[in-house]
């Protein structure tokens, strides 16, 4: 039987990267008894402009009977030059695909894991340096995907150019806390520790010296944290958090927070991987998922093979990953090991990289980045 996947590659440079995504996931078909179904459903900006709505009617009960969702990038600039393409009810299209599918399916946990791999070198001066340590960043954030800050409540003060205020509105619920929460201290308890100690830690990033919804989501994490005695908990209030995820990550095993928060902190984390070329946004929740690179459409890279689709192949890995765990499929967890084990050869072997890892001078165009990637995925998948 052929597992049912959904594919919303957007715009710009999603449409690319979905491109690579989808030749791994044939490559994984053409080398193991795995099978796949596809769908393609065009979506945001783009298809906005051009048919009224950011995807086809009928395309939530289509995500809603996959077995699994990849996402590529929305977003496309307006016509008007000024931000993004949006809907008539003041949405960026390609709010659907992307805040509709998680709050719809309840994804309510977006698992970013944030690893820093043999080979890359930083940019924290804008330009390549040297090559950080592998081994002293592996991390995961979690962050709470249906609510906080991006809940829906709210509105304008005024109307037209002379809005005099608006209103943003969180909502954190003693619920949704609890079940990402949870979620935090399970996914620590299957890993190896933070990598500074070995140690099993779930760190708590909130505001609640000022904010009560954090107050609220500590609260739920002290009373959730008593399950799970094996585990250390810690806690960081969410500015100082920020300067030390990067100066000390080998600290941390797992992180849980809000929303918004968690939105900002993992772009940061970003850094320590290698950028959002290499980054990955894991939308879960009990039934449903959709994995996606967490980059934007980058318009000015479209069309000239540029973008890195590592981000979007460590995508398919995890999805790969989930589903087999989900369908109890050993093929599927082995396939995501030996994606990610291909991804980490190329990048070790430093040859064929996008300019985002190599400079431009010795920049490889992304197809060819993802063909050495996929020559890789067949020797493992061989051996």
């Amino acid at each position: 039987m052929a597992y049912d996947v959904v594919l919303l590659p957007g715009d710009g440079i999603g449409v690319e990267v979905m491109r690579e995504g989808r030749l791994v996931l044939e490559e994984v078909a053409a080398r193991t008894s795995a099978r796949f179904e596809y769908t393609t459903i065009a979506c945001g900006g783009q298809h906005y402009l051009e048919h009224g709505r950011d995807w086809p009617e009928g395309s939530e009960a289509r995500c809603s009977a996959a077995d699994v969702i990849f996402l590529g990038a929305v977003g496309w600039p307006s016509p008007s030059g000024r931000g993004p393409v949006t809907m008539a009810d003041g949405k960026m299209a390609g709010w659907s695909p992307v805040i509709g599918n998680r709050t719809r399916l309840d994804l309510y946990a977006n698992i970013r894991p944030v690893k820093l791999l043999a080979g890359v070198t930083h940019r924290v001066h804008g330009q390549h340096r040297q090559v950080w340590e592998p081994g002293k960043v592996d991390m995961v954030i979690v962050r709470e995907n249906t609510e906080g800050l991006y809940c829906g409540v709210g509105g304008f003060l005024g109307a037209g150019d002379a809005r005099a205020g608006a209103i943003d509105t969180r909502l954190i619920s003693r619920s949704a806390s609890e079940r990402v929460i949870r979620k935090a201290f399970e996914l620590s308890r299957a890993r190896n520790g933070a990598p500074k100690d070995g140690k099993k830690r779930v760190t708590c990033i909130a505001k609640d010296n000022v904010l009560r919804g954090c107050q609220l989501f500590v609260e739920v994490f002290e009373q959730v944290g008593r399950d799970y005695p094996d585990i250390e908990k810690d806690y960081a209030i969410v500015d100082a958090f920020t300067q030390w995820l990067i100066t000390q990550p080998e600290f941390y095993d797992v992180c849980v927070t809000t929303n918004m928060f968690g939105d900002i902190v993992t772009d940061l984390a970003s850094v320590l991987q290698g950028g959002m070329g290499v980054a990955v946004g894991c939308n879960v929740g009990d039934h449903h998922a959709m994995f996606e690179p967490i980059h934007g459409s980058a318009p000015k890279y479209t069309g000239k093979d540029k973008a890195n689709p590592i981000a979007m192949i460590l995508a398919v890995a995890e999805g790969l990953r989930w589903l087999g765990r989900r369908k109890d499929d050993a093929v599927l967890v082995r396939a995501a090991a030996a994606v990610e084990g291909a991804v980490a050869d190329t990048v070790r072997e430093g040859k064929t990289l996008t300019y985002d890892l190599a400079g431009e001078e010795r920049a490889s165009p992304m197809s060819k980045v993802g063909e050495a990637i996929r020559l890789a995925l067949a020797a493992r998948l061989r051996d």
